[in-house]
């Protein structure tokens, strides 16, 4: 690989494993093993079938747990501790062998890549299940998927265009990311009253 295709897949790999981490495994994988890409040998793992079947497995049952509002945001909770240190060691394979000091560069801007991505789509996420309404979460989980694998083909194919993306996206984060934190506090805020008022309810009702 030239160096601009393999910078794109390092920081591609993060930034995708933080929005789908099985969709990015998956797509890697099946790609690898019908050889329409050459990975670096240390990611050749991907293309195991017993890693892409299980990549493929967790795709189907994230897909469909992604559309049920309140269990997508449990889901991305406990993502939290998966997502972040699997794009890190993602994007540290993806250097194939270098020195110590770049796999531990392209680690910490994976891990980096990976815990902004994963941050704005599990805000934006528990923001948006505030919603009675089911289809903008369905809507928010399918353009997820899209983004995921299309960002992900974009830096394997078009990589200059993808790197140029990444930085408006690390631009967006900077001006989002505070805005999606304000809405969380805020539904926080609501479901504590919520509770406090329910709880008042109950003491003053009559035995």
């Amino acid at each position: 690989m030239e160096p601009v295709e393999l910078i794109a897949l390092t920081m591609g790999i993060g930034w995708a494993s933080g929005i789908n981490l099985y969709a990015a495994v998956m797509m890697l994988g099946l790609l690898a093993m019908t050889g329409n890409i050459e990975l670096p040998q240390n990611m050749e793992i991907v293309h195991n079938p017993i890693v892409l079947g299980t990549a493929t497995l967790m795709f189907f049952v994230e897909f469909l747990v992604d559309k049920v509002p309140g269990a997508d945001t449990a889901w991305d909770a406990i993502h939290t501790f998966i997502r972040i240190p699997a794009g890190a060691m993602l994007a540290s394979s993806a250097v194939g062998e270098v020195t110590p000091a770049v796999e531990f560069a392209a680690f910490l801007t994976g891990g980096g890549l990976a815990a902004t991505s994963h941050t704005i789509k599990a805000g934006s996420r528990a923001v948006i299940n505030t919603s009675p309404e089911p289809f903008s979460n369905w809507i928010a989980s399918i353009t997820e998927d899209f983004i995921a694998i299309g960002g992900l083909f974009a830096a394997l194919n078009h990589p200059v265009g993808f790197l140029i993306f990444l930085i408006l996206f690390i631009l967006f984060s900077i001006w989002i990311i505070p805005k999606i934190w304000s809405g969380i506090k805020r539904v926080y805020a609501y479901i504590r009253r919520f509770f406090k008022f329910r709880l008042f309810q109950e003491s003053e009702s009559p035995k």
